[in-house]
């Protein structure tokens, strides 16, 4: 089913706006995309309509709330396909749900035992696992990177051992747009008895994953980057996982019974959900799912996948440009430089132009080491954007090489 871009662009208010005297052309869609006029409505609804605090309340308004708000996690696991409602675990995003994580393996794990991450990792999965392997004495491997940007999947295999406690990897690198084998690396780690971490902050806007198919045994994401709001994420972990962790926080919401001299803990999900929660930001998560799901994901792949293509083979026909991450499996992000220019420097001036691009290490600085760059430019593609958007970007970036060259 073709997308009607142009109907879908009118439900996003912002797209409408001048940045510096020009139409704005947003392409920073990999550090958050924006937010549709239901998602908006849907946060302002709750906050004219029936703002409480949730699980706590007899009241008719706290009622409302935590109805609404336990609704939207229903919508979270209908939409991954996840066994249970209460292995769905509300966090403030994705690097709350890692580190959420990280701390409770500080239980399990010793010296001698092993951890992989990947080359392609964004900063927050790979800073609390050298946290973990700190307080642990644990060992941190990484596997790593083709000069493609793809991994090398038969060292990965050759890391794997019977030491190997955690695998951690991203579903989509967020710096190249490289779409990871994740259900090949899963079932390579299942083989050891090592669980697995997916990291989907930069997947869940593109694709649909089945969490009970790809058998993962936690899967992180941000709403912010799915049409929803900031604030808010997902954590999910199989059953047995989420019943072995202990706390990450302590306080209201989490207990079943407090006493000086002990304190009992609350059931799943509870038990991960100290203090008020982002209530709006929950809801809205479930708004923006509710969205994207009335778009459907294959046509939004579809569309986004004639977005790249037209833009990688406009931007190569400019002398000098090199793309990174040019591996046979990946989503609409382009991560560039020109030869002799400090990315810097051109999203400065393509900025001056209206049109919003990522210019940087993108927070994952040792794939810039690999290649032995500053950074790059990142433009970063939206089912909400068009043909004509990237021929601006591709005739802003020709005035930007003929001005700095």
């Amino acid at each position: 089913m073709a997308l009607n871009v142009q109907e879908i662009r009118n439900d996003f208010p912002i797209l409408h706006r001048e940045v510096n005297g020009h139409p704005l052309v947003y392409l920073d869609n990999a550090a958050t995309s924006q937010k549709p006029q239901q998602v908006i409505d849907t946060l302002v609804h709750y906050y004219s309509h029936y703002n409480a605090n949730i699980h706590r309340g007899v009241h008719t308004l706290s009622q409302e709330a935590t109805d609404a708000y336990e609704i939207a996690r229903k919508k979270i696991q209908a939409h991954f396909n996840i066994r249970h409602t209460h292995e769905v675990i509300f966090t403030s995003g994705t690097t709350h749900g890692i580190n959420l994580v990280a701390n409770g393996f500080s239980s399990f794990l010793k010296e001698g035992d092993e951890i992989i991450v990947s080359a392609l990792e964004h900063h927050s999965n790979i800073v609390p696992w050298q946290m973990l392997c700190e307080r642990t004495g644990a060992t941190l491997k990484v596997i790593p990177l083709n000069e493609n940007g793809t991994l090398i999947f038969s060292e990965y295999e050759q890391l794997l051992s019977s030491a190997t406690k955690l695998v951690f990897v991203n579903h989509i690198s967020n710096a190249l747009g490289t779409i990871n084998p994740i259900a090949k690396i899963i079932e390579k780690a299942h083989e050891v008895g090592a669980a697995v971490l997916i990291d989907g902050a930069q997947s869940c806007s593109h694709v649909k994953p089945d969490l009970q198919a790809l058998d993962c045994d936690f899967y992180v994401t941000s709403a912010h980057k799915m049409c929803g709001p900031t604030g808010v994420g997902m954590l999910y972990g199989k059953l047995e996982w989420l019943n072995k962790l202990p706390p990450y926080q302590g306080g209201g919401e989490m207990i079943k019974e407090v006493t000086f001299e002990k304190t009992t803990y609350a059931d799943l999900p509870h038990k991960f959900e100290a203090g008020t929660p982002n209530i709006a930001g929950g809801i809205g998560f479930g708004a923006a799912l509710e969205y994207l799901n009335n778009i459907g994901f294959e046509a939004i792949a579809q569309y986004e996948s004639e977005l790249l293509a037209y833009a990688t083979e406009e931007l190569l026909k400019i002398e000098g440009l090199k793309i990174y991450g040019t591996g046979p499996d990946k989503t609409s992000v382009i991560s560039f430089n020109i030869e002799g220019i400090h990315p810097y420097d051109i999203g400065t001036i393509v900025d001056k132009l209206g049109i919003a691009v990522r210019t940087g290490h993108h927070c994952a600085q040792p794939i810039m080491d690999f290649y032995q760059i500053p950074g790059t430019v990142r433009a970063s593609f939206a089912f909400y954007n068009t043909m004509e958007e990237v021929d601006r970007l591709v005739s802003a970036v020709k005035k930007a090489k003929m001005m700095l060259s």
